[in-house]
């Protein structure tokens, strides 16, 4: 059994992942650039689980329609700036697995979620602060587009993927 460490994501549609990749790619340090932009939605389950984790995400992809969200606003995140999105729905899905994975979760995924897609982090403050300035000046909220989910082992550098559920629901 692997004992790497799980986490799970929302995935994106086509335009919205290639626009935070070139995002990312322009803006976050290239030396720690190994992922694709994402959006985190568990930062560590414990992969003894895998199968309820599975059945879980399964189903809510099943039982779920694509959630409507935004792209709300720009962060600053002190030595990053990220993009925030607001997608109540999804938030009411995280909180359902949340809910059913209880006693399993981490303090960080204890805690309520801020879903948002990092494009620069540990940088420099100074560089970060010019590039929340400069995302800031012409920024407007816009839909962004919500296709599933993604579950990935975290082996300490870029992340190994184990499956993806696309949302088919019509709830």
């Amino acid at each position: 059994m692997d004992n790497a460490p799980i986490i799970i994501t929302a995935t994106m549609g086509k335009a919205d992942q290639a626009w935070a990749d070139r995002m990312r790619q322009a803006h976050f340090p290239p030396e720690r650039n190994f992922l694709s932009a994402h959006i985190t939605l568990f930062h560590h389950l414990p992969p003894m689980h895998w199968p309820e984790i599975k059945s879980r995400l399964s189903s809510l992809a099943r039982e779920n329609a694509a959630p409507k969200a935004m792209l709300s606003d720009v962060m600053f995140l002190g030595r990053g700036v990220a993009y925030r999105i607001d997608c109540p729905d999804l938030l009411m899905m995280r909180e359902e697995l949340a809910d059913d994975l209880q006693g399993l979760l981490t303090p960080q995924d204890q805690a309520k979620p801020r879903l948002h897609i990092t494009v620069q982090n540990k940088e420099e403050p100074a560089v970060a602060k010019a590039l929340f300035a400069e995302l800031l000046s012409d920024f407007e909220p816009r839909p962004i587009e919500i296709k599933g989910l993604a579950a990935h082992y975290y082996r300490g550098g870029p992340w190994e993927f184990i499956q993806d559920w696309k949302f088919s629901g019509r709830r």
